[in-house]
């Protein structure tokens, strides 16, 4: 069969839920050379989510454990996909040929292939269909090469935005390595993790996953069919990898790299490696909601943090103990903020107010009322004299500090405000919306009065933006967006200078190193990620929340990074060693 009156169907080698995957040859080249046709009926899979799994299976196809997609067309009906031959042989004929895998190989497969998941997640892309016939060993090769193990066949394979428009069969994937969660139609990535694991017990074993589960006790029983043992280090890490709750699996490719010991080859790719500690968990018996905002004391010696259960709380960073409670808004407080010198603190509600208290008294000054709606962001200006605040309501709103009097109201934006900031000289204020945009305001007097008019607006993120932060020299802009992206931002050109893209969930937080050398971002994917500014790369990435890291703060002094979490902790983070690749 010919398609495209070029491409030669010769063997049918695979079927899913959702197209069949031939061996066939591109005659258009000469002379015809082997490629992989991948046949999906359309009916399963509208235009757009063909073209959007494409356009990043192009990016995917850089990665050189990833075979490349050649092109992708539509026909009579159906969309086809033309990717790269892979030659060698994939690890179930390996395993039938040699027999079942030593623990060394098993640890060599995690190591070679984690890294290729954090690569694909990255890309909002679940594989969906992680199974032995798809790893393929290329020939002459053996498992001591990273570059020698393929992650292969992305026909199944899904992004997020796309799981909840599927049509058809509900089964993705091959059942048997397939988490169950993904058996429902609902894969997330670490269904992923799940059938790495699963296919690691059945290296071990060589014996069918069906049979390594005991319906009867609901777990894995997998260590009763080894013909040799392995170490408890890595059985912990394969039972985590198959919990059938995915709340208790690893949560990223770099949590399972994280506890056996090596870090994500991006950061081996770094002149200069930064490790980090979690030097103290905050937590105290009273604090039983959400952390949503947190921000560190000019001087470093005090941490403060807003909850869900209405409250704030100052924490002794030293002591690491609970100084005051501060008690007065009536709703969730979403945004808190030092003053410039620690005199005052500001924190911000979904009860529409804002208040202003003194540190030093512990009592209140002002409450500030005027938004309309719940008050998610807030910012002083360096000098201290303003306070900017930004609301569902749409709205920007200036402050006078002193007297608690609204100066100004900045319009523009056409969905809830999400974020605001400063720079750091006061001459420009950033405004970030669920409408994708951020707006820029310059500083100016009206009326003898602090004003700020409209400069422009920068457009580039896919989904709303969370959150912004200025470089402390003023000349660039970091944003961070539910697309998964941080985007760097030139001031005086308004041009994106770089877009980070290893988080794999909403980036929900940005902040700069005093320096302005390091950028620091948390996500709803649990973690802290570490980018070097000048590179635009990843230095570090932190994992120990146990769910969406929704604050960081970095500290004007020393180098601690402290994170706040849904999980109802605050994290603190050491720079503990730093050290040449």
């Amino acid at each position: 069969m010919l398609i495209k009156e070029r491409y030669r169907l010769l063997k049918q080698i695979g079927q899913g839920g959702f197209g069949k995957t031939f061996l066939a040859t591109d005659e258009g080249q000469s002379p015809a050379i082997p490629c992989i046709i991948q046949q999906f009926c359309q009916q399963n899979q509208t235009p757009e989510i063909f073209v959007q799994k494409a356009q990043i299976l192009e990016e995917l196809g850089q990665h050189p454990q990833i075979p490349a997609l050649l092109t992708y067309f539509e026909e009579n009906n159906h969309n086809y996909f033309v990717q790269e031959f892979i030659e060698g042989t994939n690890l179930s004929t390996l395993v039938e040929k040699e027999g079942a895998f030593c623990e060394n190989q098993i640890w060599e497969l995690l190591e070679n292939l984690l890294p290729v998941l954090k690569f694909i997640h990255a890309h909002n892309l679940i594989h969906c269909d992680i199974k032995p016939e798809n790893i393929i060993l290329r020939s002459s090769s053996n498992l001591i090469n990273a570059k020698d193990l393929v992650l292969v066949d992305f026909g199944s394979a899904r992004t997020m935005t796309s799981i909840d428009q599927l049509t058809g069969e509900s089964r993705i994937g091959s059942p048997e390595y397939a988490a169950p969660e993904q058996i429902q139609g609902k894969p997330v990535f670490t269904s992923d993790l799940y059938s790495l694991g699963v296919t690691c017990i059945y290296l071990l074993t060589q014996i069918p996953p069906f049979d390594l589960f005991d319906v009867a006790t609901d777990s894995w029983v997998w260590r009763e069919y080894l013909t040799t043992e392995v170490s408890e280090r890595l059985g912990k890490i394969l039972d985590k990898l198959v919990q059938k709750n995915c709340i208790q699996r690893f949560q990223s490719a770099d949590e399972v790299m994280q506890a056996m010991g090596i870090h994500s080859p991006l950061t081996y790719l770094l002149a200069r490696q930064l490790l980090w500690r979690c030097s103290h968990t905050v937590t105290h018996p009273g604090m039983l909601s959400a952390v949503n905002s947190i921000a560190i004391s000019p001087d470093s010696t005090t941490l403060v943090s807003g909850h869900d259960d209405k409250t704030i709380r100052l924490w002794d960073l030293k002591a690491k103990q609970q100084l005051h409670i501060f008690v007065g808004h009536s709703k969730a407080v979403k945004s808190v903020a030092f003053s410039p010198d620690g005199k005052i603190l500001a924190t911000a509600s979904d009860d529409k107010t804002i208040k202003l208290w003194n540190v030093n008294t512990a009592k209140e000054t002002y409450t500030l009322f005027g938004h309309s709606h719940a008050v998610k962001s807030i910012s002083f200006s360096p000098d201290g004299e303003l306070l900017v605040s930004g609301s569902w309501d749409k709205t920007v709103k200036l402050w006078d500090v002193k007297t608690g009097q609204e100066i100004c109201t900045l319009t523009g934006h056409q969905l809830q405000v999400s974020a605001v900031a400063f720079s750091p000289n006061g001459q420009f204020l950033a405004s970030a919306s669920f409408d994708r945009t951020i707006r820029l305001w310059s500083h100016g007097v009206f009326k003898n009065r602090p004003h700020y008019t409209f400069l422009g607006t920068l457009s580039g993120h896919a989904w709303a933006v969370l959150t912004v932060a200025f470089t402390p020299d003023g000349k660039i802009l970091a944003t961070g967006s539910d697309d998964n992206t941080i985007k760097l931002w030139e001031i005086s050109t308004g041009q994106v200078i770089g877009t980070l893209s290893s988080h794999s969930w909403s980036v929900v937080t940005v902040a700069f190193s005093a320096d302005g050398k390091t950028l620091i971002s948390s996500s709803r994917d649990k973690t802290v990620k570490l980018w070097r500014v000048s590179t635009k790369e990843e230095v570090a990435t932190l994992c120990g929340h146990e769910d969406s890291v929704s604050t960081v703060a970095v500290s004007s002094v020393a180098q601690l990074i402290a994170s706040g979490s849904r999980d109802k902790t605050i994290k603190l983070w050491e720079l503990v060693q730093q050290q040449r690749s």
